[in-house]
């Protein structure tokens, strides 16, 4: 191969050096193929095969370089905008770029060399698809000292994949080099903008802003897209709102962004208690013909229901299913939960309806906040009979209905439906739910079943399920009732153990146990444990407790027992005021028994 080349020495062996090194790897084929296509390049198969060093022909200007010592062949000295053009082809060809890119690195230490902008576009894709970022700032230096620039796309694409790859401060690099030209600055800052929004780093986006302010560079509607959606991400509702005015006053084309725009604008105001006004820009948008979409009727209405305006978020429902623009499950749950808190719970039953005309599936949220609503408003008996009309109608319970409604059964006494439920959950994979297993471990035991209720337990550390505080309660309170304190004792030991907290329930229930098995100094016991651990008494805990310091005949006890209720403001009801009334004049306790009939009679 021959090559003449205008330059120093140096740079001359150093380029056929780098040339001769990369060639003797993978690219000999290759780059033969490439070298066809250029006269002044001439290859000599046989001296790369024999390993042949490249010479420099000493002349004075080192004009002549010789592949092959014995063969004297020369070509012309190729131009610089010729070899440019030998890059390009290197580098549209997959096995030839990294050759392409070392030949790049020696050539452009020549004084005459420019490359030109279609060179410059397949260096950025083959160093952004090798990820060789440190080539990329180098690269980004070469932009100034040339002076030139790859086309508007390939320096937005470039932007957006640092930023992307996290490579931040290489992305903030080339936005300082990009912003000489305003075409191009333009672009690069919204893919900035875009990908720091993709990555939710919202302050980011706005310091790029800022530095577009600064630079002068003019926002086009793509940016206050950009802009708008992280104000918007960081509850800043007036700066959105300022922006999109200001964005309108320019009148600017925003025609594919008009859409998202009014979206981001109305999200923003409703989310921030400003539904009305979100309401009449959507009204404007309308008005200017600006195409609908399914997202703004769904941020409208959940945005008027989650303030009760009934309404207002019926008339856009209506007006949004007429359209068929009803696609957001979020829209109906929002929808229920309005109904159920205004105590209008029968027409959520009309949001189900509407869920199966639009061919959306019902829910496991929203068909138990049915049932709860119904409980909480109707009673257990009319929760019963709407999730038995949901599954007449299709609908497929999931895990927290299961729950709901097997509580609702139990709530009503219909047992053998609770358990045939529980086996139909557990046979549909909801074998961990621990709120089911509670409420039929308490059914076991209100049913005295307490060796199901053990078994159950059993079977639901088995399958890795971890106890609660009410799981624990029940079983004691079961023991408790049978009098196998021995029980009691082992449930409470394991509860601290596997440290499960015990609540106030806990301790009554505790204390409830010995006190039926007559033994009042664990029931004190674990009464001065309770209010170390910052109890309050309630009245269970008082009736309890009242009876032991009576019957222990500890009156300084039961004095401060009942000065703590009433600091604490429990109230006494009439059988625990006599018990207490008897036990203070039993003791001759006259002025005690007086304070307590001030203070606690007629509560």
């Amino acid at each position: 191969m021959a090559m003449a080349i205008s330059s120093s020495s140096d740079c001359s062996s150093a380029l056929i050096n780098t040339t001769y090194t990369c060639m003797k790897k993978s690219y000999r084929h290759t780059l033969f193929s490439t070298c066809k296509a250029f006269p002044f390049v001439t290859v000599n198969p046989s001296s790369i095969i024999n390993h042949r060093f490249f010479q420099v022909n000493a002349s004075t200007n080192f004009s002549t370089i010789e592949l092959n010592r014995d063969s004297h062949h020369q070509t012309a000295v190729p131009d610089a905008k010729k070899f440019d053009s030998f890059l390009h082809v290197m580098l549209k060809d997959p096995q030839t770029q990294e050759l392409a890119y070392d030949y790049y690195n020696e050539v452009k230490k020549l004084p005459e060399f420019r490359p030109e902008k279609s060179t410059l576009k397949l260096l950025i894709r083959y160093l952004v698809q090798s990820k060789k970022w440190d080539s990329i700032v180098s690269l980004s230096e070469d932009f100034k000292i040339y002076n030139v620039l790859p086309d508007a796309h390939t320096c937005s694409r470039l932007v957006a994949s640092c930023v992307r790859a996290r490579k931040f401060k290489i992305a903030n690099t080339l936005l300082q080099v990009f912003i000489t030209d305003g075409e191009i600055a333009l672009l690069a800052f919204n893919s900035a903008m875009g990908g720091y929004n993709k990555l939710h780093m919202y302050y980011s986006t706005i310091l790029v802003y800022e530095k577009m302010k600064t630079a002068g560079i003019v926002l086009d509607s793509g940016c206050y897209c950009q802009i708008m959606e992280a104000y918007y991400k960081i509850g800043d509702s007036e700066k959105v709102a300022a922006l999109f005015l200001e964005c309108e006053s320019r009148k600017l084309d925003s025609t594919p962004f008009s859409t998202h725009m009014y979206k981001i604008l109305c999200d923003s105001l409703g989310k921030s208690g400003r539904a009305f006004e979100a309401l009449k820009f959507f009204r404007d948008m309308k008005e200017k013909g600006i195409l609908e979409d399914p997202s703004i009727y769904a941020s409208l209405i959940c945005s008027f229901a989650s303030f009760t305006e009934v309404k207002l978020a019926e008339v856009l429902f209506k007006e949004a299913e007429e359209k068929g623009m009803l696609r957001d499950p979020e829209v109906f749950l929002k929808l229920v939960l309005m109904y159920i808190e205004e105590g209008l719970v029968e027409k959520t039953l009309d949001i189900v309806e509407s869920m199966k005309n639009a061919k959306l599936k019902i829910s496991d949220c929203i068909s138990c906040a049915i049932v709860n609503g119904f409980s909480k408003r109707r009673g257990y008996w009319a929760a019963v009979k709407v999730y038995e009309q949901l599954i007449s109608q299709g609908c497929i319970p999931g895990q927290v209905t299961y729950a709901s409604i097997i509580n609702a059964y139990c709530r009503i006494g219909l047992y053998s439906k609770a358990e045939k439920v529980f086996i139909e959950m557990q046979l549909k994979g909801f074998d961990k739910c621990v709120v089911a297993y509670s409420t039929m471990v308490a059914m076991y035991g209100k049913t005295g079943r307490i060796r199901d209720a053990m078994w159950l337990v059993a079977k639901m550390k088995a399958k890795g399920c971890e106890p609660n505080v009410w799981i624990y309660n029940s079983l004691m309170d079961m023991h408790g009732r049978a009098k196998n304190l021995r029980q009691v004792e082992k449930l409470w030991k394991e509860m601290e153990r596997r440290k499960v907290n015990p609540d106030k329930v806990s301790y009554t229930t505790v204390i409830s146990a010995y006190n039926r098995a007559r033994e009042f100094d664990m029931c004190v016991k674990f009464y001065n444990e309770f209010r170390m651990n910052g109890g309050v008494i309630d009245r269970a805990m008082a009736g309890i407790m009242v009876g032991v310091f009576s019957k222990l005949s500890q009156i300084e006890e039961l004095v401060k027992l009942l000065q703590d209720m009433k600091s604490e403001g429990t109230k006494l009801d009439e059988r625990l005021y006599h018990s207490a009334m008897n036990a203070l004049r039993d003791a001759g306790l006259q002025m005690q028994a007086q304070w307590l009939q001030q203070n606690f009679e007629g509560t």
